[in-house]
C-alpha cells in the first residue's frame, strides 16, 4: 500500500504508511504552515522504503562503527551509540528518529510551533517564545480504551518552552508498542532530539526491573519472528508486587535516568509503575506512591 494522509478534524494530519503511524500539528502564518505540511507529506513518502532498504543492518546491535547510510537510519544508530556497552539496535530509536526527520519541514519562518508524534514519540518546533503543553498519560494499557471512550484522562501536562533545551519527548514501557525488558507501565523521557529521547526511554524502562518468579518473560523471537531481540526474554506479564518490590524497580530505573542525566544525554524522566511514581529532573529526586 502507499503511504497515505487525511486531514483530521481539528486542523492536524494524519500520516500513514505500514508500521509508520503519525499526526501532526502546527501552528503559524498559513501559508507558511500549509508549506511545511506539504513538504514533511514529501518527505514521509519515501521513509518506509529507506527504512526497509537497510533493515537487515538497523536490526544489528550497535558497534563501533556505524555501516548505515540513510539519514533517519545513521540517526537512529547515533542516538543508540551511547548505550553500545550493553544490547541495543538503531530499531530502539526508530518512531522518534522519524518524527525528527519530519520536525524539519516545520522549521521556517511563520511556523510559529509544530509537533510530529509517533506514536507516542514526539519532535517539536517552536518559535522564539513560544511553547508547548505536553499530556503525560501513563497507563500504556489503557490507552487505546481511553481514546475510544471519547478522550483521554491524562495523568498529568507539562509545558516545554522554545527557550527550554528540549525538542523531544518519548515514552516507553513493557505495555507499549514495542518489547520491554523492564516492567515499567511508562518511562517518559524529555531530551534535545526525538531521537535521543526515544533510546534513552527504551533503556530506562528496560532498567525499571527486579528479579521476581512473578514476572512473566518469554523469548522475543517466540512472539514476533523478525524482532531484533532475537531470544533476549521481554516481559508479558506483571502481576500486583507490592510497594516494596515496585519501589525496588523504580528506584533501579531512576539510578539510571539520573545517570543519563548527569551524562547530558536526557533533560528529566518520569518513571511509573503500578501507581508508584519516579522523576528526576536538573539537580532532583523524587519518588510518590500514585
Amino acid at each position: 500500500m502507499p503511504a497515505q494522509r487525511a486531514l483530521l478534524p481539528d486542523g492536524r494530519w494524519h500520516f500513514q504508511h505500514g508500521p509508520i503511524d503519525i499526526v501532526i500539528g502546527a501552528a503559524g502564518e498559513r501559508a507558511a504552515v500549509d508549506a511545511a505540511h506539504a513538504a514533511a507529506w514529501r518527505r514521509f513518502e519515501t521513509v518506509l522504503d529507506e527504512l526497509v532498504a537497510e533493515l537487515a543492518q538497523l536490526r544489528q546491535p550497535v558497534g563501533d562503527v556505524c555501516p548505515l547510510r540513510g539519514r533517519i537510519a545513521r540517526r537512529m544508530w547515533s542516538a543508540c551509540e551511547p548505550y553500545r556497552a550493553g544490547f541495543i539496535t538503531p530499531m530502539a530509536a526508530v518512531a522518534g528518529s522519524v518524527a525528527q526527520e519530519l520536525i524539519e519541514a516545520y522549521q521556517r519562518p511563520g511556523v510559529a510551533r509544530a509537533w510530529v508524534n509517533d506514536g507516542g514519540d514526539i519532535a517539536l518546533h517552536l518559535a522564539p517564545g513560544r511553547r508547548v503543553t505536553v499530556g503525560l498519560f501513563a497507563d500504556l494499557a489503557n490507552l487505546d480504551a481511553s481514546m475510544l471512550r471519547g478522550g483521554l484522562a491524562l495523568d498529568g501536562r507539562f509545558d516545554v518552552e522554545h527557550a527550554m533545551p528540549v525538542r523531544g519527548v518519548a515514552t516507553s514501557g513493557w505495555r507499549g508498542r514495542s518489547f520491554s525488558l523492564g516492567i515499567a507501565d511508562s518511562v517518559t523521557v524529555l531530551a534535545r532530539t526525538a531521537a535521543e529521547a526515544d533510546a534513552a526511554a527504551t533503556v530506562i524502562a528496560n532498567a525499571v526491573t527486579v528479579d521476581d518468579a512473578r514476572i512473566v518473560r518469554r523469548p522475543a523471537c517466540e512472539l514476533k519472528d523478525d524482532t531484533d531481540l532475537g531470544a533476549i526474554p521481554v516481559t508479558v506479564d506483571v502481576p500486583p508486587l507490592g510497594a516494596a518490590t515496585v519501589r525496588r524497580a523504580l528506584a533501579a530505573g531512576l539510578a539510571r535516568a539520573r545517570e543519563l542525566r548527569d551524562a547530558g544525554l536526557i533533560e528529566a524522566c518520569a518513571l511509573v509503575c503500578q501507581r508508584m511514581a519516579a522523576a528526576t529532573t536538573a539537580g532532583a529526586d523524587a519518588m510518590i506512591a500514585a
